[in-house]
């Protein structure tokens, strides 16, 4: 017995609503943001752009963008009461801390209670800035360094940084994490996007939409793969030469192993996002005098190349780029948190805005019905 319907695996090819927000062309290597080329965004625009984007579904004016900053610098320091739930809270998963302090800032939120329109996007806004200075302070306390308070005069990406490691980045830092937050904000509906929108359309409250996005982020197969390179590389090592990094990734590929940061559910050709975190990666490798973790990813970028024809994806020069920033292996899936928190709030505003609860039908596939009933004593 089955459904009317034939199940397609993964909902893969099933369009499951209409968005205004972001247009995927897997085919072309297109990703756009409320018409808004992932190009031109990386080059031209600051991540606190791209929120007021995602938000409003236009750029903002120079006087709307200023009013952003204020309202972010405004809302980025932490609860008394969450900051001394951080220290309490048992070492383990970093997502499993981002998870449970989310939830705890539902709590302090000065619009608790109330999910109207207007007051979902103020919180919209506060927990973006809040969720910056919550992954920045858990780096930084578990690095075994005390909080460090944000600073009102630095914007999004560079704060961030400063609460991490303690020190002002420079221009080149700021800008390459600001494009990294830039180019991880949305990506349509990908597993924790739905998540979040299938929570909002019951009508849960804001916070609790972005749980379940952080809640599915953490699964291996969604956020993570960036840690996996990261480890790649680390495990190959920093003195190998190009012929053991050859050795090691088709080794891997006779064995079937996959190999992290490369292929993807929708493109089919490059990831438009790897193309400016190769910038960055090399850029950043440069400044530090230290080229060799680009210059192993580009070497295992061109043996796939070569061997598989599978490109690399966002996650791929994420890795090199993110480790030449000081940033800790632990903290990579949490920063995509700190990304992505903008474009799950923003399809949550628009789930709520034209709302209908998500309820999918399943394929049957069970005992033949119907089946006969045996009584407990005749088993």
């Amino acid at each position: 017995m089955t459904t009317q319907a034939s199940a397609a695996a993964g909902l893969e090819g099933v369009v499951a609503t209409s968005s205004k927000l972001c247009y995927l062309d897997g085919q072309r290597g297109v990703l756009a943001y409320c018409g808004h080329d992932i190009h031109d965004l990386a080059r031209q625009a600051t991540f606190e752009e791209v929120c007021y984007l995602l938000w409003h579904r236009r750029l903002p004016t120079r006087a709307e963008l200023g009013d952003l900053q204020t309202e972010f610098a405004r809302a980025r320091p932490l609860p008394t009461a969450v900051v001394r739930m951080m220290r309490s809270l048992p070492s383990g998963h970093a997502m499993d801390a981002v998870r449970t302090l989310v939830s705890a800032l539902a709590h302090h939120d000065p619009d608790v209670g109330d999910d109207s329109p207007a007051a979902s996007l103020r919180k919209s806004v506060r927990l973006t800035a809040q969720v910056g200075t919550l992954v920045a302070t858990l780096g930084r306390l578990s690095a075994g360094g005390g909080q460090i308070d944000p600073d009102p005069v630095l914007g999004h990406a560079a704060n961030f940084l400063y609460m991490l490691t303690g020190d002002r980045p420079g221009a080149l830092a700021s800008r390459a994490f600001d494009v990294a937050l830039t180019l991880h904000a949305d990506h349509e509906l990908n597993a924790s996007t739905f998540a979040a929108r299938v929570a909002a359309a019951t009508l849960t409250d804001l916070h609790s939409t972005v749980v379940a996005g952080v809640a599915t982020l953490k699964g291996p197969l969604h956020g993570g793969a960036n840690a996996e390179v990261m480890k790649m590389l680390s495990a190959i090592g920093e003195d190998a030469d190009d012929e053991r990094v050859d050795t090691t990734i088709r080794g891997m590929l006779a064995r079937k192993q996959k190999v992290a940061g490369f292929g993807h559910r929708v493109y089919r050709t490059e990831d438009p996002r790897a193309t400016h975190l190769r910038q960055m990666s090399r850029d950043l490798g440069e400044q530090a005098g230290n080229r060799r973790w680009f210059e192993m990813s580009q070497r295992i970028e061109a043996v796939m190349q070569e061997d598989t024809g599978i490109h690399a994806n966002v996650d791929f020069y994420s890795a090199s780029t993110y480790h030449a920033l000081g940033i800790a292996v632990e903290l990579f899936t949490p920063i995509f948190v700190v990304s992505r928190v903008a474009g799950w709030t923003a399809h949550v505003l628009e789930q709520y805005a034209n709302n209908r609860l998500i309820r999918p039908r399943a394929e049957y596939t069970g005992p033949e019905y119907p089946q006969t009933f045996v009584p407990l004593a005749q088993r």
